[in-house]
């Protein structure tokens, strides 16, 4: 029997990930693993052309080659749409391909030669169709329409009328900016780009699938959203939602990517032609062809202000390339753009997003899903606002930053505003101010993000030889959910975590989890593993009443022992299970999808150094400062803001997934560049902590906050250092150095 000791608190205690043995000694078992007796390897054949009609396809000579078991093209799944909300992606394209990279055909075979070798064999005729490549073009009356049948397809916010290839036109915000532009003293009209990033995670797309002996499809999948994902599969058959099973397997990181079907529903297809498990495993060329990366933008910014700095209006239209498909984002729409406006307290704003069809990659979602723009668009833009009324960039900020009591730029009026305090610990952190060498420069940048909703379900069990047990929904996908939620076990029920086992439910199990994302597992998963250990404290004194023969309200449940209120006699809860001869459990389900009274704020100062010979531009230092309320696992948290301000450098000095003609040419590790830990510069945290927070433990989010700001802090430290701005990502050498030149000579 174990001894669960009471030992303090574990909540906030920088404890290691629970998940971790397992990873790095190899026991833990990814998709890939997963071998069932009889699995065939599937394959899909790629277009190479961005648009195209499909005039024929001969599959003859891959279907005699020994050891194939299943050929399948577009017209065996003719009509079946996918997608995580909007069903508009084929599960093989029928009659024309609308990117270089879509699937045409598919085979599963007894090994991965086998099938690679049928995918060579099917013979393709295509006829070469004119490509809508840029959205700007493509938004343009007269463009040919990328999805004709749209107006047929499911899952759109504002069912279209007709075709077009604007899907998606979102507009936020609160006032008048007409009226506000005509009030300002000034007005500062500019153009910003973003590019392609992938999330760059180390496990690949990668799916097991077979329908097992009562006619369920058993699923594995590298996907952080089963219960969506198990949804999602009933929608396009029309099936039942119990002839589908997810099953756990763990998740080799996510940043946003692993929410999408991706290979699922074709690998469910061809499990069902083979009558064999069948396991699909994307490479790198395909992950880079034909995954989901954050979208490139085009983005149109317009600020009024007075002259003495103060924001009256402020309008941006952003335009987003979503590729040729729609289907992998979640809401369809890039809610994070909304935030183009800042933690500002600017009375007229007008924020449009809009997304736009092409012939390219299918974009989706990536931390912070349309945020990292906005916080470019909109930090970078009021660096430039300051430089031409002539004021400090810190200043304007300064001056605008919301208070207490005020709105946003999106009317939101949020509990324990930290902005000020947050901004003024990065720039003291940072050495704003402090003199500088020649070609050194500094930039300050905000942003915000108030913690995701959602639904999650927990059970504690305890056990009469001392063992806990935490049961879950949640697919965790690296972040340390499993560790958060067993910390606050633990600290209310006084045990180690040591003694908390873990079970991980599958699908079916309970009615829903929302799964992993939107930076909502802090706030969800903590406090419905709260709930859950107040229903198995109720149930405990319950059986303890019964045992000791008193009333359950003469009894407490205090530092990990049961006590009765008029004697104060302990006994240990292990001890009273064993002597009613049982154990007990609690449940818990939570569901909060609103907006939170509260959000999280943070600041960064980038310092950079630039050579005005070459252009190259060095991170000297990243300092960052989050508004976090009370953190869970110090440990953790830290490893959040690292990995985040990481992603962050990477989307504003070097990661770009390049398209031309429609055909990704960044298709490995060698030409699509990551930082490397000689990228990385010194990274000084600060946090400030408060009581402002969401649930019993005031908990805010931070997995996606640290990369929002970054990219515009490094540019304005970039302009600070050398007298030019970069308004197109990356900020590379060759940018800078053109810039250089173009500068006027004074």
């Amino acid at each position: 029997m174990t001894t669960p000791n009471a030992h303090g608190h574990v909540f906030g205690q920088p404890l290691g990930r629970v998940d971790g043995p397992d990873k790095v000694t190899g026991k833990a078992r990814y998709s890939a693993d997963i071998n069932l007796p009889g699995t065939l390897w599937g394959k899909s054949l790629r277009s190479p052309y961005p648009h195209a009609r499909i005039v024929s396809i001969d599959t003859t000579a891959a279907k005699a080659l020994p050891g194939v078991y299943a050929v399948l093209t577009g017209d065996d799944v003719r009509g079946v749409l996918y997608g995580r909300r909007l069903r508009d992606v084929p599960v093989l394209a029928w009659d024309h391909v609308r990117f270089t990279g879509e699937r045409v055909a598919a085979v599963a075979a007894e090994d991965e030669d086998i099938a690679q070798a049928a995918i060579d064999l099917i013979e393709v005729d295509y006829e070469e169709l004119p490509a809508q490549l840029d959205p700007l073009e493509a938004m343009k009356d007269g463009a040919p329409f990328i999805h004709p049948d749209m107006v047929s397809y499911v899952g759109y916010p504002q069912p279209p009328q007709e075709p077009s290839n604007v899907f998606i036109h979102s507009t936020w915000g609160k006032g008048n900016v007409d009226e506000g532009f005509v009030e300002a003293d000034v007005v500062v009209e500019n153009t910003f780009t973003t590019p392609r990033q992938h999330q760059a995670y180390l496990e690949s797309h990668t799916c097991v699938v077979w329908i097992d002996e009562d006619g369920i499809a058993q699923i594995w999948a590298s996907n952080k959203a089963p219960y969506s994902l198990r949804q999602q599969m009933s929608d396009f058959s029309d099936l039942p939602l119990d002839r589908f099973q997810v099953n756990f397997a763990t998740i080799g990181g996510d940043f946003g990517g692993k929410g999408s079907p991706m290979e699922i529903p074709l690998c469910y297809y061809l499990a069902l032609k083979s009558e064999r498990p069948v396991k699909m495993v994307m490479d790198y060329v395909d992950e880079f062809t034909a995954a989901n990366p954050r979208h490139a933008s085009t983005m149109y910014v317009k600020t009024g202000v007075k002259r003495d700095g103060t924001l009256v209006a402020h309008h941006v239209r952003g335009i987003f390339d979503s590729g040729a498909y729609g289907a992998f984002k979640p809401g369809v729409n890039l809610m994070g753009f909304s935030h183009a406006g800042g933690p500002y307290r600017t009375p007229n704003v007008k924020v449009e997003g809009i997304q736009v069809y092409t012939n390219n990659i299918p974009c989706g979602h990536m931390r912070g899903p349309g945020e990292p723009q906005a916080a470019f668009v909109m930090e970078s833009q009021l660096d430039l606002v300051a430089r031409e009324l002539g004021i400090d960039p810190l200043e304007i900020r300064r001056k605008n930053v919301v208070r207490a009591g005020d709105d946003d730029a999106l009317g939101h009026t949020f509990q324990g505003i930290n902005i000020r305090e947050t901004m003024e610990a990065a720039v003291k952190a940072g050495e704003y101010g402090k003199p500088k060498a020649p070609n050194v420069g500094r930039g300050l940048a905000l942003g915000d993000r108030p913690p995701g909703g959602g639904q999650s379900t927990a059970a504690i069990t305890l056990n009469p030889d001392g063992s806990v047990l935490l049961s879950t929904p949640i697919f965790e996908q690296g972040t340390g959910t499993y560790t958060l939620e067993l910390q606050v076990v633990g600290e209310e029920l006084g045990v180690s975590i040591d003694h908390i086992g873990l079970e991980i439910w599958r699908t079916g199990t309970v009615d829903f989890d929302s799964g992993v994302g939107g930076s909502r597992v802090t706030r969800i998963g903590t406090q419905v593993a709260y709930a859950a250990t107040q229903e198995v404290k109720s149930e405990l004194l319950k059986v303890a009443a019964q045992y000791l023969a008193v009333p359950v309200d003469s009894l407490v449940f205090t530092d990990g022992t049961v006590r009765r209120r008029d004697t104060g006699e302990s006994y240990n809860w292990y001890e009273l299970l064993q002597g009613a001869g049982h154990s007990v459990t609690g449940k818990a389900e939570f569901q909060d999808t609103s907006l939170p009274p509260v959000t999280a704020y943070v600041a960064q100062v980038a310092e950079v150094s630039v050579d005005p010979d070459t252009g190259q531009v060095k991170l000297l230092s990243l300092s960052t400062a989050h508004d976090v309320g009370k953190i869970v696992n110090p440990i953790g948290h830290q490893g959040q803001i690292n990995g985040g301000a990481m992603q962050g450098i990477g989307y504003a000095l070097m990661e770009e997934l390049a398209v031309e003609d429609g055909r990704v040419t960044t298709l490995t590790f060698g030409d699509y560049k990551i930082p490397t830990i000689a990228d990385i510069p010194e990274l000084r945290t600060v946090l400030v902590e408060s009581e402002s927070g969401v649930g019993p433990y005031n908990v805010k989010s931070i997995g996606e906050n640290a990369t929002i700001p970054v990219a515009a802090a490094i540019a304005n430290a970039v302009e600070d250092a050398v007298g030019v701005r970069i308004k197109d990502l990356p900020i590379t050498a060759e940018k800078v150095y053109r810039a250089l030149q173009e500068k006027p000579y004074l």
